[in-house]
């Protein structure tokens, strides 16, 4: 099932967030954010840095802001890096490896990894919430085979029940989703600014599922959703 979602979004069940069970076990003060959550609504953050996650703030926004996603993209983590020292050290490790890629991936990569293993009993509680997002190079947007190779590599090597690899909605990118959903990895469609590219996006979805299936994959592994701008 894809969703149609603004803004880096996911839409959850209104009767699991209603319920007490899910206010007592995550222990958080009423809020507008919490209220929004309550209607049934995700709330993902759309940033990522190791400040965030080193300072306790993206734990505080979890409990605070009911916050119970967060995507990140290459621009993202430029700016995070940007900033301050926090990657210092990781940086003196890696000067060994040549290619400035695989630095970054370095990088980028372990900061998912630690918002993932934070936001991993959330997604324990519910499948549908507790997701962080990596995206592929989006230099290779318009290479179905290079994008499909990247997402499947990210998704071996982070390897997480609750990781969405990020694929741009061109046109080569649908097939790249199709095929990515049919080798039972869970895709955040990103970057649809068309009517016809999101419906595209569904269809490549539906078309990966009924391949998945066909395999004797299991389907329950499977989600994805799409960020419509």
């Amino acid at each position: 099932f894809l969703r149609h979602v603004s803004t880096e979004e996911s839409v959850t069940s209104p009767d699991w967030r209603r319920s007490d069970a899910w206010k007592k076990g995550c222990g958080m003060a009423e809020s507008r954010l919490h209220q929004l959550s309550a209607r049934g609504q995700s709330v993902w953050i759309d940033y990522l840095s190791r400040d965030l996650l080193e300072t306790g703030e993206l734990k505080r926004m979890m409990k605070e802001d009911a916050v119970v996603g967060v995507t990140s993209n290459p621009t993202i983590f430029q700016k995070a890096l940007s900033q301050g020292n926090a990657y210092d050290e990781q940086l003196k490790e890696l000067e060994h490896e040549g290619d400035a890629k695989e630095i970054f991936l370095h990088l980028a990569v372990s900061d998912v990894e630690n918002a993932l293993d934070l936001l991993a009993p959330v997604h324990e509680d519910n499948a549908e919430d507790g997701y962080v997002s990596i995206e592929v190079d989006p230099n290779l947007a318009y290479d179905t085979k290079a994008t499909y190779d990247e997402a499947i590599r990210l998704h071996e090597w982070i390897d997480r029940p609750n990781l969405y690899v990020k694929i741009p909605g061109t046109k080569p990118g649908l097939q790249a989703i199709e095929d990515c959903i049919a080798a039972g990895r869970s895709i955040n469609v990103t970057l649809l600014f068309s009517l016809e590219m999101h419906s595209g996006s569904m269809e490549a979805y539906l078309r990966g599922l009924e391949r998945l299936d066909e395999s004797g994959g299991d389907l329950t592994k499977v989600r994805s959703v799409a960020s419509f701008f």
